[in-house]
């Protein structure tokens, strides 16, 4: 990191970082250019969990290559200066490389669409639409290596 001052090395603060976040950004690799899309997610121990359609561009995506790098932040905010080049940024912010892949035996789909409900709702027990769970992908990143960043905090 090229200011290390900057740089979060506590586990615990990481992890707080993406318990509190409700938006996760993940970029896949698609051909010459990266793609990337804001997501609900939820991060329970090493796996990143996130939930979709089964069709579309990022399930092509994935099919090909399940590499991918997320980003995360939360504690945003613009600090005024007295003149342009003197303006800052407040922020906690995340940085992870991993692997995707779809979660295909429903007891893990479940578990995993539990984690996510929680996260937003608060509520510990959930019953879902036959239809609906099964119209769902969902998608477990195995996080590799993280890094951490503020500034301002």
């Amino acid at each position: 990191m090229r200011k290390p001052e900057k740089e979060i090395t506590d586990n615990k603060e990481i992890a707080a970082i993406m318990e509190k976040a409700d938006i996760c950004r993940i970029a896949f690799i698609d051909d010459d250019y990266p793609y990337i899309i804001p997501v609900n997610f939820v991060v329970r121990g090493e796996q990143l969990y996130f939930h979709t359609g089964r069709k579309g561009k990022k399930i092509d995506i994935l099919r090909q290559n399940n590499r991918v790098c997320f980003e995360i932040d939360t504690d945003t905010d613009i600090i005024a200066g007295d003149t342009p080049c003197s303006w800052s940024a407040r922020y906690r912010s995340v940085i992870g490389f991993g692997k995707a892949f779809f979660l295909e035996e429903a007891t893990k789909k479940k578990r995993a669409l539990d984690y996510l409900m929680e996260k937003y709702t608060g509520k510990q027990t959930f019953t879902y639409n036959a239809e609906s769970f099964e119209k769902v992908a969902v998608i477990s990143i195995r996080i590799e290596r993280i890094t951490g960043k503020k500034s301002g905090c």
